[in-house]
Formats: C-alpha cells, structure tokens, sequence
C-alpha cells in the first residue's frame, strides 16, 4: 500500500510540476489585464471549447455525478440530458454574438463591464451589482473544488482532510497567480483530455472484467432492477416527482449566466471558430457525462462494499482496477478537473475585483501593470476565503455547486440572452433582471416543501425574464446609439 502511495505521488508530482510550468510559459505572455483577463482573444477552437468544458464540469463531473448514479441509478441521468441540452444551445446562442458583441462594446474583458458597456451605464451601478453576485456565488462554487480535491488526497493517500484541502488549494493558486487567464486556458486544455480519458478507460475496463456489457447490465439489474429506471430513484425506491424532473433538466438553464463559461466565448480567436467549437464542446460533453453515469452504475456491482461516499466512486474503481501507475495518471484526472473550474472561478473574482471594483470605482487611470498586480493579489484573497469555506468534511461537493450554478444562472443568464437579442431592452432592465434572479435563489434556496423543493435556478430565471421585460418597457427605450450599437453587432455576426 505505501509503495502505492508512493507511484501515485511520483505521478502527481509530475503533473503539478507541468502545470506550474505552464503558468511560468504563460506568465512571459501576459503584458496587460486583456492578456491576463482574456489571453489577448487568441484561443483556438479546441482549446476554448476544452477549457470551457473542463472549468464548467470540474471535479462534479468525476464525483457529483457518478455519486449521484452510484446512489439514485439512472434517473441521476436527467442532470446530464439537461446539461448537454445547455452546453449545445449556449454554444449555439450566445457564443458567437457574444465574442462579437463584447469586443465591439469597447473591448469589454467581464461579463459586469459588457453589461455597463452595453447599457451605457455610467453609474457604475450595473457593473458593481454584476460584481458582487459573481464574488458572492464564485466563492461556494470556488469551494466545491476545493472540497473535491480534499476527498481525493483524503481518499488516495489517507491524508488528514484539513492538510489534503491545503495542499490542493496552494496547488491552483499557484500557477493562476502568474499565468492568468493563458495558463488556466493552456492547462484546462491539458485537464480536459485527461478528464475525458478518465471517464472513458474506467467504465470499458470494468465492463470488460465483468464479461462484457450484457453480463453488466444483469449484474446491475440483479443488485437493484431500478437502477436502470429513468423514471424511478433506485435511493428511495418512489417514481420521480414532475418536480425532480424539472429540476434537473433545468441545471441546463445555468449555462447561460456562468461568468467562466462566459469568458471563452469572448476570448476566442474568431467569431468563425465557433462552429468548429461547438462541435469539439458537445462531443466531449457527451463522452464525457455518459461515462460519469455509467461509472456511478458499474460502481455498485464492480466495487465489492458500499460507499458511506457515493462521491468517492470513481476514486475507488480506478484504485481497483489499475496498476498504481496508471491510476495515478486517472486519479491526477480528478486533480485536473478541480484545479480546471478552481483555476477558471478564482480568475473571474479576481477580475470582477480588479477591473469592476478597483479601476471602475477607486483606480480610473491604473496603469495595465498595476491593475494585473491587483487581479493576481485578489485571487489570493478570494482563493484564502474559499478554503475556509471548505474545511468542513461533510460538504457535498454536488451541494455547492448546484447553489452556485443556480446563483449565476438566474443572475445572468435572462440579462445576457436579453441584451444579445433584445434591441428594446434597457440597463434599468437589466438590473432588475440581475437582482431578481440572484435575490431569488438566495430566498428560494432557504425554503422546503411543497413547489419550495423546486430548483431554485427555475423560479429564479422566470422571475429574472419577468423582471427584464416589465421594467424595460416601464423605462425610457436606450439611445439611438446603442441601438444603432446593437444592429451593427446583428449585422456582424
């Protein structure tokens, strides 16, 4: 066992020392906040399309999920149909018009100050409200990976959960300190294939030592036949409620409001590298949430004892199956996709604190330098508070991020898709939308019973939609300019 560990740490030693080499490669790169926000809009489709897919499913996607599976059976499986959906019609809706949009908008770096742009807030209004509600919901999503790093320490090397949570946390941290936005987007490419490898090795080899699919299937069937329902959690053993349903086709309706996510579309090389984009972000999403099902499946019938921690499934497979120097490699997977979505949330706070509070409010003529220097002392900031909020062992790491994912859903999905289609919508409109939609979840997500048990992503995007509409059609209509601003962007794209 201790020579285990110890191939395992060798593996994972090597990682993160690529990892941080990346970040030094990247930190030569980086000149301004556009290079340490954005990377100079020059990604590639392949890596804007992995490294959005790698900082949207993170560590969820390697625990959440097949936890979720592992417990509930198939009927998890709604969150992924939902998920998919979202990931193809974000790509599809917003990605373009918003690479073309923001760059128009005076080359707007965040989503706070593409809205302040697009609106011609000059209030600052706008974009410091957009700026609070990413701090607010990015510092639970920020610690949901800090917590799936501490489990796989904890879990791999028997590592006391506070230490393994540290060591992860001064991990990310190092190298989007120094690389900004070009290391997060070099190493999310790299994490992203790892992930997708991961998710795939795993299920096919376990099926192929239980004798092929077929003798699997009868496997799962034989431990529970309602594993394999849609329509029934296999936890409960009760048909799923219209209720649940919902709810998890809904988690689709968050990716239109993720500032991470967000940020690959406006960094991308060119408006006409989206479609090929596209098309690379939905196969891997596809690949990449079918095997994170059937890991959680496989995992009951495969894994001879049951798990206190569904959540720790895939790191028991892969532990079981593989030599230690292979699992190392799948394991460092999991490390991957924490440090992809970490790496990618600490960026956007930090940018949210440099350009939206520090240059809007405080610093107007701050010098490109100094206002990197702030981004990079920020995440610092930002990364201390996450790690506190994860030192609890308990946490879900499903629980936090659904919470976060339904903060910025509501917040800025309906404000984005508005101000992308909606020529008549007006900044008063847009706040509206933002503090409803964000203010919604906050409440909705304190309350239980009854409809209360509905995501809360649902009700508030509904309300945040609502809120647009009436009070943009209550306010004066925008300029001519900015109408004029918007029909040059529809023109464009």
């Amino acid at each position: 066992m201790v020579e285990n560990n110890i191939t395992i740490g060798i593996t994972f030693a090597i990682y993160l020392l690529i990892m941080l080499g990346i970040g030094v490669l990247a930190y030569k790169r980086t000149s301004d906040l556009s290079d340490y926000i954005l990377g100079g809009r020059s990604l590639g489709p392949w890596t804007s399309a992995i490294s959005a897919g790698a900082s949207d499913m993170s560590g969820w996607l390697l625990l959440g999920l097949p936890g979720a599976a592992y417990i509930s059976g198939l009927s998890a499986s709604w969150i992924a149909v939902g998920l998919l959906a979202g990931t193809w019609l974000n790509w599809l809706l917003v990605a373009r018009r918003l690479r073309v949009y923001s760059f128009i908008a005076s080359d707007s770096l965040t989503l706070p100050e593409f809205f302040e742009r697009r609106f011609r807030d000059h209030s600052h209004m706008l974009r410091v409200i957009s700026a609070i509600f990413i701090l607010i919901f990015f510092l639970f999503y920020t610690s949901s990976g800090l917590v799936a790093g501490g489990k796989l320490f904890n879990t791999v090397f028997g590592i006391d959960y506070f230490w393994a949570v540290t060591f992860g946390t001064i991990a990310i941290i190092s190298y989007t300190f120094f690389g900004g936005f070009l290391a997060v987007s070099w190493t999310d490419l790299i994490q992203g294939l790892m992930m997708a490898v991961a998710l795939v090795i795993v299920p096919i080899v376990a099926v192929f030592d239980m004798g092929g699919l077929s003798n699997s299937i009868a496997r799962i069937n034989a431990e529970n036949p309602m594993l394999l329902e849609w329509f029934r959690d296999a936890a409960t053993g009760e048909n799923l409620t219209w209720i649940a349903i919902v709810s998890s086709l809904a988690w689709g309706l968050g990716y239109f409001g993720q500032p991470h996510i967000l940020a690959r579309f406006s960094a991308i090389r060119s408006p006409s590298d989206v479609p090929a984009a596209r098309r690379i972000a939905v196969i891997w999403s596809m690949l990449g949430l079918i095997a994170a099902v059937c890991i959680g499946l496989l995992g009951l019938v495969y894994v001879p004892k049951d798990l206190a921690d569904g959540e720790k499934i895939f790191m028991i497979m892969v532990n079981f199956i593989f030599h230690p120097a292979v699992a190392g490699v799948l394991l460092a997977a999991i490390l991957a996709a924490v440090m992809s979505t970490a790496d990618s949330q600490l960026l956007v706070s930090s940018s949210a604190l440099a350009d939206d509070f520090y240059k809007a409010l405080f610093r107007k003529n701050a010098t490109q330098k100094e206002l990197v220097w702030v981004g990079r002392v920020s995440v610092l900031g930002i990364a201390l508070l996450a790690y506190l909020l994860a030192l609890n062992p308990d946490s879900s790491v499903l629980t936090l991020v659904s919470y976060a994912w339904a903060g910025f859903g509501a917040a800025f999905g309906p404000a984005l898709i508005l101000s992308l289609f909606w020529k008549r919508m007006t900044r008063w409109g847009a706040l509206a939308g933002i503090v409803v939609g964000g203010v919604t979840v906050l409440v909705w997500a304190e309350l239980s019973g009854g409809i209360f048990d509905l995501y809360e992503i649902v009700p508030g995007v509904i309300l945040s939609y609502i809120a647009i509409a009436l009070v943009s059609m209550m306010t004066k209509a925008p300029s001519q300019e900015i109408q004029d601003e918007f029909d040059s962007v529809v023109a464009e794209r």
